[in-house]
């Protein structure tokens, strides 16, 4: 968690980066640009024999879930097979499943690190804060557990039932318009390679935010400290948002570290919502997640063609589907909704290596990740698709030196902002389905 929402806000003050650029770059290539190569032959081969840990890297979880159930059946003492199912169920957000072999994990090993920030993660999610607490102190995460302790009552409560946000920029980022603790109107981005609400320094000072703790943060070549408390009420439109973790951040030597807004929505956020992305008509659609919205969003979706695609989330906030590059067949992919770019995708240099991608090296793009400066190149897949969404020959991103396994399965690639211009996309973290057709929203 820490550190998240810093990873698309790469700045220097000394003027030898352009700052537009890295910023752009920076989300781009941050967070869910970790990418992996295709599975190998020798991998695909265990997986189609039946290998829990290999048909978990390739991404077919549900078989892996099975898997593992088998070993625990012969073996209820198998940590890592007691964890890995807990997981399985994590991505799906199938709590109940989650829950129970997370817990046999911790049983057999109570200061298991993973096994503890995966069922915090979990209480997180369904917004059961107070039995996280415990969970991230286990977990070495004393910051994650003083934040989590600060939100008393219940958190995220839902005031409205559905809001359109029109956007009031597409590019470098989208922008849309919100409420800090009823006052005048903020200019907000989005992005779900983040996970909490943030606000700016100024925003911050400006409603009487308090911190409930805090960490520093080398940043490039400054220092910055993020701060973390809690938002009495956030409005997007028609739909308020109150009793909500928040976070803000300033440079060691004062002032706000982005001036381009005034803060970020996160995942945390939108996955408390039936969410649309409207790239093709500029706008955000927000709603209470009922039956009868998801039975409209599903029927909006197929009347666009579009057929429910899987919907997994890793950690708090990366999403994923299934989808592929350059014919590299249908596997996991990372899914960036906001931040900024120009690419399509972003993808490993093995990656590209292996699926034959052209890349080109004459042409470094410098840029940052993570909070360092990286290099990347650009490159030109033949094809990028999800469902029936699809981008021909798109300039992309090959970044030589992301994390090949960034959540423990392989993910080739992740879908960036301008492939999504064309469609609508709208995300259901309760049957976890993505829906993705081409142009506006009705």
């Amino acid at each position: 968690m820490e550190g998240d929402h810093e990873k698309e806000k790469a700045v220097v003050d000394d003027g030898e980066w352009d700052r537009r650029s890295l910023l752009r770059g920076a989300a781009v290539v941050a967070g869910a640009a970790a990418t992996a190569p295709v599975l190998g032959e020798a991998a695909a081969a265990q997986a189609r024999g039946g290998d829990a840990d290999a048909l978990f890297k390739a991404g077919e979880f549900e078989q892996a879930g099975r898997a593992y159930e088998k070993i625990l059946k012969t073996d209820p003492t198998n940590l890592h097979a007691a964890r890995q199912r807990g997981y399985v169920g994590l991505v799906a957000n199938q709590f109940p499943d989650a829950e129970k072999y997370l817990k046999m994990a911790i049983e057999l090993a109570p200061t298991d690190k993973q096994a503890n920030q995966f069922l915090a993660d979990c209480y997180i999610r369904q917004d059961k804060f107070s039995l996280a607490v415990p969970c991230a102190q286990a977990a070495g995460n004393e910051t994650e557990a003083k934040w989590l302790a600060a939100v008393s009552g219940k958190p995220y409560q839902i005031h409205g039932d559905s809001a359109r946000l029109k956007w009031k920029q597409t590019d470098p980022f989208p922008m849309v318009e919100a409420s800090v603790n009823g006052g005048p109107l903020k200019r907000f981005t989005f992005y779900t390679g983040t996970a909490p609400l943030s606000v700016s320094a100024s925003v911050a000072k400006e409603v009487g935010l308090r911190a409930v703790t805090k960490h520093k943060l080398d940043f490039l070549k400054g220092v910055i400290w993020r701060y973390l408390g809690v938002l009495e009420s956030f409005k997007l439109g028609g739909i308020e948002l109150r009793n909500i973790p928040v976070s803000w951040s300033e440079w060691e030597s004062g002032g706000d570290v982005d001036i381009e807004h005034d803060g970020m929505i996160g995942t945390w956020v939108f996955y408390h919502l039936l969410t649309t992305f409207d790239y093709a008509g500029q706008q955000l659609i927000l709603r209470r997640r009922t039956p009868e919205t998801a039975r409209k969003a599903r029927a909006d979706a197929e009347r666009a063609g579009a057929k429910p695609l899987p919907l997994w989330l890793a950690r708090e906030h990366m999403c994923h589907s299934r989808g592929s590059i350059a014919g590299s067949g249908p596997r996991v992919m990372a899914v960036n909704f906001g931040g900024t770019g120009e690419i399509a995708a972003g993808v490993h240099g093995e990656t590209a290596k292996q699926l034959r991608i052209r890349i080109d090296y004459d042409r470094p793009v410098e840029t940052a990740a993570h909070s360092h400066p990286v290099v990347v190149y650009p490159c030109y897949p033949e094809e990028v698709r999800l469902g029936n969404a699809v981008a021909k020959d798109f300039y992309c991103y090959m970044n030589p030196k992301r994390s090949l396994t960034p959540y423990g399965f392989d993910v080739p690639a992740h879908f960036s902002h301008s492939f999504w211009k064309p469609y609508t996309i709208t995300l259901d973290f309760t049957d976890m389905n993505l829906y993705i057709a081409r142009g506006k929203a009705t």
